[in-house]
Parts: structure tokens; C-alpha cells; sequence
């Protein structure tokens, strides 16, 4: 018997300039997407700025949730139940972004595709949502009914494949995980 794995959607909003202009568009709260590994956020993953400090410079990035660019942010973290083989899949993608990282790139264009309803592939760039949405249906398990090309974080908000375990503002959720994980529970709000 094959014992199922949890996987985690982390969806966040860390107010800046550039998620501003990003939900002038989605008109959704939160607009950046990451996978976790852990319910401690310490394994999380996305397409985002390769440096806090520089929004222009994007690529494939593992994220310090706990770190100064997140200090302020609002969050909800999904939990999805996926086979040893899925979780497998999901691990071994990320292994190879980790292993080839300076190759990808932040998928601005394929953005403004979104907006306008354009499935813009470009070889080797992602947008956050692209990415995780990608991730799972590599990995066997779509979670959304649409092209990952055109999946926005909202879109990973609404998608009854994930079941929300914490929303609330992400420094209160990474400080106090340790004792969540030790409940066995997760606070939501």
C-alpha cells in the first residue's frame, strides 16, 4: 500500500510596486505562487526576483519566506494530497530547475499574455503561477482546467484540488509553525 504525500501552494501578496500593477489586472489579493514541500515553508519554490532588491533580474528561485521581502505579507497555504509517484515527479522537476537554474528566466511577455488571454511560451521562462501550475501537470496531477500559460494565482485559489490550511499574514504563520506542526493542526483565519 503506497502512502500518500502532502504537497503545499503558497500564495502571497508582499505588496509591492510590481504585485500592485499585477492586481490591478487580476483583481485577485494575493499574486505570487510558490510550491513547498513542508508544512514549515522551509522547501519553497517559484519564478520570482533572483534579488529582493532588484525587480527586474527574475528566474527560478528557492524563497526564505521568513526573510525581509516577506516580512509583511499576506499568504494562504494550501495543502494537496498526491500519490508517492506525483510527489516524486514534482521533487525531481524542482531538482532540475536547482541544477539548471541559470538558465531560466522570469516569463514577463508570457505574463502580459495572461492579461490579454495569449498562451505565450517562451523556452525556458516561467511566471509564478505558470510554474507551479506546470510543475503538477508534469508531474501527473492538473489542477487547474486550463492551460498553465493562462493560470493565475487565483486561479490556484479557487481550484477545489486544494484544501486551504492558514491564510492570515505570513510572519505570523512561519513564526509559529513549529508548534502547529507539533498540534497537528493548522490555524486559519
Amino acid at each position: 500500500m503506497s502512502i500518500e504525500k502532502e504537497i503545499y501552494v503558497l500564495l502571497t501578496d508582499t505588496g509591492t510596486v510590481f504585485t500592485k500593477i499585477i492586481r490591478s489586472f487580476t483583481k485577485d489579493p494575493l499574486n505570487h505562487a510558490s510550491i513547498a514541500f513542508d508544512s514549515d515553508l522551509r522547501e519553497v519554490y517559484s519564478f520570482g526576483r533572483k534579488n529582493p532588491n532588484n525587480p527586474f533580474i527574475g528566474g527560478f528561485v528557492r524563497e526564505d519566506v521568513s526573510s525581509e521581502f516577506f516580512g509583511e505579507s499576506m499568504c494562504a497555504l494550501y495543502r494537496c494530497t498526491v500519490s508517492p509517484v506525483v510527489y516524486a515527479n514534482l521533487r525531481n522537476q524542482v531538482q532540475h530547475f536547482e541544477q539548471n537554474q541559470d538558465l531560466y528566466r522570469y516569463n514577463l511577455v508570457g505574463m502580459l499574455g495572461v492579461v490579454f488571454n495569449i498562451e505565450w511560451e517562451r523556452k525556458y521562462s516561467y511566471f509564478c503561477s505558470q510554474f507551479v501550475a506546470t510543475m503538477f501537470e508534469r508531474s501527473g496531477m492538473i489542477l487547474i482546467d486550463k492551460s498553465p500559460l493562462l493560470v493565475t494565482p487565483g486561479d490556484l485559489q479557487h481550484t477545489p484540488k486544494l484544501e486551504l490550511v492558514y491564510h492570515g499574514h505570513l510572519n505570523s504563520y512561519v513564526g509559529c509553525q513549529n508548534n502547529i506542526a507539533a498540534a497537528g493542526s493548522f490555524r486559519t483565519a
